[in-house]
């Protein structure tokens, strides 16, 4: 008889699987089973923690859920890292002689008994559900550790000496299935915690890997033997990007594309020589990336109705600008998807193409076969378009005929890196378009930034002192909620998960394009805006502070804008840090 064909399917199918992977005996299935039939048992059994908590009261064993254990790392350091991984068994401390080993898998014995025999250690389990073992290996034995502690064992090569003769064992050593697995996991890893950028950093005497997660790096933990195996695994990268191994001295580009869980990564891959090596910049992109619609871009009332006004528009340059990766293509995208239909005629030139829009002509910029993005718009005007996207102005000539184009029948959208919207029409007079066309050319700018999103788990109403005269500047009631980050595992201790787009809409107004014709600086402009009725960066990061989706601190991070309490946002600071101390 199956040990579980009496307990409810979702259940039986759970005792099955813990049957199969050893973390239950045959007979304790079927007495679960029978319990859970009958309705008896202190608490129901639902989940894999639940059934681990009943096996420690039935064996008298301890049970940790492994959110408030620190682990000893000179007891894990006893262990060799192949077979923890292996066997999943995470040494916690020791106690009266013994030391406690996290388990999830009380009937594999194996692991134990070997662990056993090559430390003549006495070890007593503790039941821990999987997961939680699996986080806290990660997080003390470092990204890949298995496979390292394998190559030190099996396939050990001799690394290069700096400035000695080329060792060709290095070139094949990139293709030995642990580099291989190595280099695999890192990107897994950084794929499943939502990075946005890989960082391998050589130094002296270590190689620092850190992931971008919500547009702040933290390092993650490797381990330490790791920088012997350095070259190997940028030669992997190298090798994966199709750039050069032998080359080792001049900066290269190159990209990867992956296939992972149904969905389609492309990896925009920089390898920089340093002093102690190559460093190398992943930047991940997921071609999955479903896009949002206006509604859910998170403008504010005022905003969404500029925007949807410009879209109807027949003609003109709409700019978005900011910092890299703040954004900027994916609010586009979400502009280009609202006003895609059968009677437009879209095409973009990018670099690279981010998402793949259905219905939209989508040309790459190509360096390398001369494909520059003033070429590529020539090419685009021939083309009879209506709604024309360049991915960057980054020339005169490109800036020239793009406002060209708007001037000639075409909706132009683009991208500028200015710190704020005042500043991209006197950017574009800096790069030499003529004061009297970007008057009648520009209908538009939005700035932008990322701000990160409080994690919804742990967040906590701040009441501090320095709280309160942060609501009392900015004119706030009492009893407006501030939330404050706290960190916790599903958010990596950081406090956040996700991000939010700060937006500063600005419209050509008469009085604006006037300005312009008038050389006005950035400040001049930004105050005739202002009286228009423009919300800048911080404005809108406060509106996001008093809806609790962020923090002032992530506000004042991002934005360089003076808040609108009637001080500036250093004495904001100022308050909020004296506070905090």
């Amino acid at each position: 008889m199956n040990p579980a064909e009496s307990a409810t399917s979702p259940l039986r199918e759970l005792l099955e699987k813990m049957v199969a992977t050893r973390q239950l005996s045959p007979g304790d299935a079927q007495a679960l089973a029978r319990q859970a039939a009958s309705g008896g048992g202190d608490a129901p059994v639902r989940s894999e923690e639940d059934v681990l908590r009943w096996l420690a009261k039935e064996y008298d064993l301890a049970f940790t859920a492994l959110d408030d254990v620190e682990p000893d790392k000179e007891v894990i350091s006893l262990f060799p890292a192949r077979v923890l991984l292996k066997d999943e068994l995470l040494p916690l401390r020791r106690v009266n002689g013994a030391v406690e080993v996290a388990t999830s898998k009380l009937f594999a014995a194996q692991g134990l008994d070997t662990l056993r025999a090559m430390t003549g250690l006495r070890l007593r389990p503790v039941l821990a559900p999987t997961e939680a073992i699996r986080r806290e290996m990660k997080k003390r034995l470092g990204v890949g550790a298995d496979t390292i502690d394998t190559l030190e064992e099996e396939t050990p090569f001799q690394v290069v000496d700096e400035g000695g003769e080329e060792d060709t064992n290095l070139d094949t050593a990139a293709e030995d299935a642990s580099i291989i697995k190595f280099v695999n996991q890192v990107l897994r890893d950084a794929i499943e915690l939502r990075a946005s950028d890989i960082h391998l950093e050589p130094f002296e005497d270590e190689l620092r890997i850190r992931y971008r997660i919500d547009g702040v790096l933290q390092e993650i933990p490797v381990p330490p033997q790791i920088k012997r195996f350095q070259p190997a695994i940028v030669s992997r990268v190298k090798i994966l990007s199709h750039l050069n191994i032998a080359e080792k001295r001049l900066p290269q580009d190159g990209r990867i594309k992956i296939r992972i869980d149904d969905g389609e990564v492309d990896i925009r891959v920089s390898v920089i020589p340093m002093l102690h090596g190559e460093a190398v910049v992943l930047r991940l992109l997921r071609q999955s990336a479903t896009l949002r619609g206006m509604a859910e871009l998170g403008m504010d009332t005022r905003e969404v109705k500029s925007f949807r006004r410009i879209l109807g528009l027949p003609h003109g340059i709409v700019l978005v600008t900011g910092p890299t990766g703040s954004g900027k293509t994916s609010t586009l995208y979400t502009a280009l998807n609202e006003i895609n239909d059968a009677v437009r005629k879209i095409i973009t030139i990018e670099d690279p193409i981010e998402y793949q829009l259905k219905g939209v002509n989508q040309i790459q910029v190509s360096e390398k076969a001369g494909l520059t993005f003033a070429r590529g718009l020539r090419s685009i005007l021939r083309h009879d378009p209506d709604v024309v996207l360049v991915g960057e102005i980054r020339d005169q000539e490109t800036a020239q005929i793009a406002v060209q184009a708007s001037l000639t029948g075409h909706l132009v959208f683009s991208t500028l890196h200015t710190n704020d919207a005042p500043g991209a029409l006197t950017r574009l007079v800096d790069m030499g378009v003529e004061p009297y066309l970007v008057a009648s050319s520009l209908e538009a700018v939005l700035a932008q930034r990322l701000v990160r999103v409080l994690c919804e788990r742990c967040k906590e109403e701040d009441h501090a002192p320095a709280t309160q005269a942060f609501k009392t500047q900015l004119g706030w009631p009492p009893e407006a909620r501030i939330f404050r980050a706290v960190g916790c595992r599903e958010c990596r201790q950081t406090g956040y998960f996700g991000r939010h787009a700060v937006f500063e809409w600005m419209d050509a107004t008469n009085e604006i394009r006037s300005m312009v014709l008038k050389n006005c600086s950035a400040d001049e402009i930004r105050v005739a805006a202002r009286r228009a009725g423009m919300k800048t960066l911080a404005e809108d990061g406060w509106r996001l502070v008093r809806l609790g989706i962020t923090t002032p601190e992530e506000v004042l991070r991002v934005t360089k804008d003076q808040s609108p309490g009637g001080g500036g946002e250093d004495s904001v600071a100022e308050r909020l840090g004296a506070g905090r101390a």
